[in-house]
């Protein structure tokens, strides 16, 4: 009851209110105001029903809230269209004489004019706006149709948004009217444009396509309304005019254009919103064209689809009456073209005549004269002629001859230079200065290359022939006819004959309406200027008989380019050849920079060693080889890794510069385990060039660059000038170390600082050097000795590890150009342990060796040190502990015959100053000075006792062992004064593992006889001759 109650009591008042409308006092805004709350305040009603709705207060905000929390959406469309209709009489009463007082508001100047609002639920500034009593007869109405279209897009009813749309913008054109409110001229076309384009872009924001299309009819009276008032306001502002928008009409424009206020924010990020298209379209008159002409499109192919005929021929007809007013009538108005074709036709005529040699020269020049008066003319003319086109074809005017590519490859890269030579001749009899003449390129993304090598092997200069009639033009006009005769098949008689033609699919094909060359009454400069990639000369002048152009092709982008068309333009008449046969193509590459290392050798530099040099520098050259610029490099070393700083260089150009690599000669060259290469590293390898003794060591660097993900790896061989050894030499108990560098290079060096060093730093060992000089100058492929004398005190040392080191460089070098060369070796046992002398002395009873008499050659062995050598064995034998040594006597000349045995086993007792002494028998074969043998001492490891194991003979032969005939030799030791010998019967035993025999090391034994000489006489006087004279 309570609800009931409060329901009657609300329609009461809304109906007491609604009576009071003819009182002076009434408003309508008022009415509006308090009929929304109280209805909002009813639908609460109904959703809570609570009895103390009476003093719900609703504010703005929470009015659209209330709205779309009850989803009573029908009963609030009635409610608005109630209050519409309500508006609507009051305004006709207006028109009629009975005014309201209330209306003056609504009466008062249009300021904006921005259009509808329908992206969001409540426009709340033009609810303020009514609320006040500020409110124009626009901002009212926007603000209903917002409600209504909310409310509608609510109920799922989108096309009915669209009529009421359209009926809205045509009732406000009215009602300003009848209201007589002041617009600015063109601001209503502003606001029924913006208004369109806002209600159709709301619709497609709730419909997908199929939907739009399928009722494209709801629309496509919005699509008209738009076109019809752009086109009002391109009239109002200058933008469909012969000279184009002037000083009044940009003026109009900007005031228009400050009626619109700033973009709202709910399409400020919409690329295609209405407010940015209106303000392209006035910007220019392209911009106004181009918007235009898709609005005429898509309403004429709208009425199309949905059958309606009349209105698409309608919006036809205001399509070719813009298209007339922009002298491009013909296109849709073909009975136009009677004129203009009959000057095409006259004009060809006039070229055929003016090429035709048959006819004299002045009527040739008279009918050239007429093309050019046509030309120059129309050029001048006012009106439409201004800018008509005349296609003429290019056959009757001037004959292509050849075209040459420079360069002949006709192969460049991106943004290279290509020029293309055209040789043709002009069939006019006077001279012709053209406009320009151009030619169209079809441009296509292929991979360049094959076609290019095609075209070389046709062209090896790059000239390409034209034939004398082009196949293209002259397939045009001439027949390919040939006879056809039909035989009787039983006796062959002629039955029939007949003419067939083979082109016929050429000559019977249609010809569609778009723009073509090969039609003589249509327009085709346009399209050609407007081609994206053309060659073009200006201001060409042809001479009657062979002329020469010069064209600059572009380059910009990497591809194929073909020549399509040619066209001379001169005034308004252009003569055109279709097509361009045989095929003229040009191809454009691009690729990444590319990296190219080259190790350069030039003059005697194969053996020279690489220094490092601090200043480097880079040259640019063109692709052509031509030096352009020297800039300065900028490098930075780390430990592994040098970057370099490249100068700018501009594309496709080369960038050249010579980097000299420093490299460290290792102290040892030896051969390193192959290691895996990672960037900055570097893997080395020696080995010896066997020609010249030079140690080359290569190396591997690995180069990355920004531009790509590949490392480039390089080769590097070095060449090691020098090689060196060491030895060492004794003098009793005293050591020297002697070094011999060799230069084995073609370079003369200078060597400074030669230094020699022990690693450990031992104390009791000193180096003391008896060079006399500190700068020696090592001419190429000589040597260089230094000596160094090796002093110890107490215990001998083991080992030596040495380093011998010197600084080098080219003889001609500065003293800043100096390396330090390094060597390091190790020296091993390096005490004396042996000495051996030997003396040869004549046989008993002579004063003198002579030769072929048998001298006797006593050999002494003596310990110089104690047991300190490791590597000796020792046996023991009554308490005397002594090693076994193995001598040999060999005399490498052939000056001695050894008799007897010349090698034997002796037994040393380990103590110093112990002798042992060997005597034996040998004969002179020559007189002089003889060199006595040489004695050679090895450690003896004698043979196991082991009667079952077999001999080894490999082990003979690997460790110089005795041979066994030597065996038996070792019976006569102990008869010829030796301490302990071995006893004869060991060669009767089973044969077992050979003897062993070791060499000592460097240094541990002396010859104190070494080079010593004997006097050795004849042994008779061959000098003496007896001469018989008779």
């Amino acid at each position: 009851m309570s609800f009931t109650r409060n329901l009657g009591r609300f329609e009461d008042d809304m109906r007491t209110l609604r009576e009071k409308r003819t009182e002076p006092g009434w408003s309508f805004c008022d009415y509006f105001m308090v009929q929304v709350c109280d209805w909002l305040r009813e639908l609460s009603i109904r959703a809570v029903g609570c009895s103390s709705a009476v003093h719900l207060c609703v504010d703005q905000e929470e009015l659209a809230f209330v709205f779309e929390m009850l989803q009573q959406f029908e009963d609030a469309l009635v409610q608005y269209d109630e209050l519409d209709a309500l508006f609507t009489q009051y305004v006709l009463n207006f028109g009629a004489g009975d005014g309201a007082n209330w209306l003056g508001s609504f009466c008062q100047p249009v300021r904006s004019w921005n259009g509808l609002l329908l992206r969001r639920p409540i426009d709340m500034e033009k609810r303020d706006l009514i609320q006040r009593g500020e409110a124009s007869l626009l901002d009212l109405r926007s603000y209903l149709f917002s409600r209504q279209c909310t409310l509608l897009i609510f109920l799922q009813r989108p096309w009915e948004v669209t009529a009421r749309a359209l009926e809205l913008l045509h009732n406000c054109v009215q009602e300003l009217q009848l209201l007589e409110v002041s617009v600015e001229s063109g601001a209503l076309d502003c606001w029924v444009f913006l208004s369109s384009l806002e209600v159709l872009h709301r619709i497609e924001g709730c419909c997908d396509r199929s939907q739009l299309e399928a009722n494209c009819s709801h629309t496509v009276g919005l699509w008209t309304y738009a076109t019809e008032k752009l086109r009002s306001l391109g009239d109002l502002c200058g933008l469909v005019s012969e000279n184009g928008p002037d000083s009044e009409d940009l003026n109009k424009t900007v005031d228009l254009l400050a009626g619109l206020g700033a973009e709202r924010p709910e399409t400020i990020n919409s690329p295609q919103s209405p407010y940015k298209k209106l303000k392209e379209a006035l910007s220019s008159v392209e911009a106004f064209e181009k918007h235009y002409l898709e609005l005429s499109h898509a309403a004429m192919e709208m009425y199309r689809v949905i059958g309606r005929l009349r209105s698409a021929r309608l919006v036809g007809k205001s399509l070719a009456e813009f298209y007339m007013w922009l002298l491009c009538f013909a296109c849709f108005l073909s009975c136009a073209c009677g004129f203009f074709d009959r000057v095409c036709r006259y004009l060809q005529t006039s070229a055929l005549l003016a090429s035709d040699t048959n006819l004299s020269d002045e009527e040739r020049r008279h009918f050239c004269q007429e093309i050019l008066t046509f030309a120059r003319q129309t050029a001048e003319g006012k009106g439409q002629q201004k800018d008509a086109r005349v296609a003429l074809s290019m056959s009757s005017f001037t004959r292509l001859q050849e075209l040459r590519f420079r360069p002949s490859s006709a192969l460049v890269h991106v943004s290279a230079a290509l020029q293309l030579e055209l040789r043709l001749c002009s069939l006019m009899p006077v001279p012709v200065t053209l406009e320009q003449i151009s030619a169209s390129i079809h441009f296509t993304q292929e991979q360049p290359g094959s076609t290019a090598q095609k075209r070389a092997a046709q062209n090896p200069d790059g000239t390409v022939t034209f034939p004398a009639a082009s196949p293209a033009s002259a397939s045009a006009s001439a027949l390919e006819l040939c006879e056809i005769l039909e035989h009787s098949p039983s006796d062959n008689a002629l039955s029939s004959a007949g003419v067939a033609c083979r082109n016929m699919h050429l000559l019977m094909r249609r010809h569609d309406s778009t723009a073509s060359l090969d039609t003589p009454n249509t327009a085709p400069a346009v399209a050609m200027e407007d081609a994206a990639q053309m060659l073009r000369a200006s201001d060409v002048t042809l001479l009657p008989g062979n002329n020469s152009i010069v064209f600059t092709a572009p380059s910009q982008k990497p591809g194929s380019y073909t020549l399509r068309q040619l066209c001379a333009t001169l005034g308004c008449v252009q003569f055109i050849l279709p097509h361009i046969y045989p095929v003229v193509q040009y191809e454009v590459y691009s690729q990444e920079p590319q990296l190219s290392i080259q190790p350069l050798t030039g003059h005697n530099t194969d053996s020279m060693p690489v220094l490092h040099s601090s200043t480097c520098s880079a040259r640019i050259l063109s692709s052509s080889a031509e030096l352009l610029a020297e800039s300065a490099l900028s490098i930075q070393s780390s430990e592994k890794v040098t970057s370099i700083s490249l100068p700018v260089t501009p594309p496709y150009h080369t960038l050249e510069f010579l980097l000299e690599v420093l490299c460290h000669i290792p102290s040892c060259p030896a051969r390193m385990e192959s290691e895996r290469l990672t960037n900055g590293q570097i893997s080395r390898r020696s080995r010896t060039r066997f020609n010249s003794g030079m140690t080359l060591i290569d190396q591997k660097v690995s180069v990355d660059c920004p531009w790509s993900i590949y490392s480039t790896l390089v080769s590097l061989t070095f060449h090691v000038p020098f090689t060196i050894k060491h030895s060492l030499l004794s003098a009793g108990r005293r050591k020297f170390i002697q070094v011999c560098l060799r230069n084995v290079s073609d370079t003369n060096f200078r060597l400074t600082n030669q230094t020699l060093t022990e690693n450990q730093h031992t104390p009791s060992l000193e180096l003391c050097s008896l060079n006399t000089r500190t700068h020696s100058l090592v001419f190429r492929q000589q040597c260089v000795f230094s000596v160094w004398e090796l002093r110890w005190s107490g215990v001998s040392p083991v080992s030596v590890h040495c380093e011998f080191s010197a600084a080098f460089a080219p003889a001609d070098a500065p003293d800043a150009a100096l390396k330090l060369y390094r060597y390091d070796f190790t020296l091993e046992r390096v005490s004396t342990l042996y000495s051996v002398r030997a003396e040869i002395r004549p046989a008993v009873g002579e004063q003198q060796c002579c030769t072929g008499s048998l001298c006797r050659l006593e050999v002494s062995l003596t310990r110089l040190s104690e047991a300190s050598d490791s590597d000796e064995e020792y046996s023991e034998t009554d308490g005397l502990r002594s090693s076994r040594l193995l001598y040999e006597v060999i005399d490498n000349s052939s000056n001695w015959a050894v008799c007897g045995k010349s090698s034997g086993v002796v037994s040393m007792p380990v103590a110093a100053m112990a002798t042992h002494k060997v005597h034996m028998e040998v004969m002179p074969l020559f007189a002089g000075h003889l060199l006595v043998p040489s004695i050679r001492v090895f450690k003896y490891q004698p043979r196991l006792a082991s009667p079952v194991i077999q001999p080894d003979t490999d082990s003979c032969l690997e460790n110089d062992s005795l041979s066994l005939e030597d065996q038996a030799e070792t019976a006569s030791l102990r008869s010829r004064g030796s301490v302990q010998s071995l006893g004869s019967g060991e060669s009767a035993q089973p044969r077992g593992p050979m003897p062993k025999r070791q060499a000592f090391g460097p240094g541990q034994v002396f010859s104190g006889t070494q080079g010593q000489q004997v006097l050795v006489l004849p042994a008779a006087d061959h000098h003496l001759m007896e001469v018989n004279v008779t």
